[in-house]
């Protein structure tokens, strides 16, 4: 099979955050095109020592997808895990069913132990109940949990609501959790809210942001 011939003259836009550098097989060379991911701050939710964050408002028909970006979510109490659901009725409940998945990859600080494992126990098969993301978050002054939700068409009155999640945490011995989720809330209804909370005790502090990506 003879390979096309790159044109890079045929590259006539700079890429930039937006941008990026695709194979255009028409035009035989490279093309600049769009990412389609930008994002766009609808809201910020800042903890302090609050039982819940809760997003009940900008979660509609504006966008295809909203991410969610945790920073530093510190429990009140130790060893506890971080949880979200989500509501179709404006946050009166949040128990949307939910079927999911949860993996994770640990690596303690003494370089003791370290594993990669799939997590039965923390996953759903359509279960009401909050989806666990992390596994453990220590309260050391120093501890918290970071990480990014993925929540994909939720105002769609025809498909499952689909979402991703992955979270870095500071756990147990001490050490470090690589957490994966993935699932769907097995609803045709437009989900609208969404709340995070600790299984135990407040949030100590932490921020989320909500962002549209278009």
């Amino acid at each position: 099979m003879a390979l096309s011939k790159v044109n890079f003259n045929s590259i006539n836009a700079t890429p930039t955050a937006s941008k990026f550098v695709t194979f255009n097989a028409d035009a035989d060379g490279l093309a600049a095109g769009d990412v389609g991911g930008a994002l766009t701050l609808i809201s910020t939710a800042t903890a302090s020592s609050s039982a819940t964050l809760s997003f009940t408002s900008g979660i509609d028909s504006t966008y295809k997808e909203y991410v969610f970006r945790f920073y530093n979510m510190h429990p009140e109490n130790d060893d506890q895990n971080l949880f979200f659901n989500m509501s179709i009725d404006s946050g009166s409940n949040y128990n949307v069913t939910k079927t999911t998945n949860y993996f994770r990859a640990n690596h303690n600080e003494n370089d003791a132990a370290a594993s990669l494992n799939y997590r039965t126990g923390e996953d759903l098969a359509q279960a009401t109940g909050y989806q666990k993301l992390t596994l453990g978050t220590n309260n050391d002054n120093d501890s918290g949990s970071s990480g990014i939700l993925h929540l994909f068409e939720p105002s769609s009155t025809v498909f499952v609501k689909h979402f991703i999640a992955r979270v870095s945490d500071a756990y147990g011995e001490p050490s470090n959790n690589d957490t994966f989720i993935a699932g769907y809330g097995n609803t045709t209804s437009a989900v609208d809210a969404i709340q995070f909370k600790f299984g135990s005790g407040d949030i100590d502090s932490g921020v989320i942001k909500l962002y549209g990506v278009s």
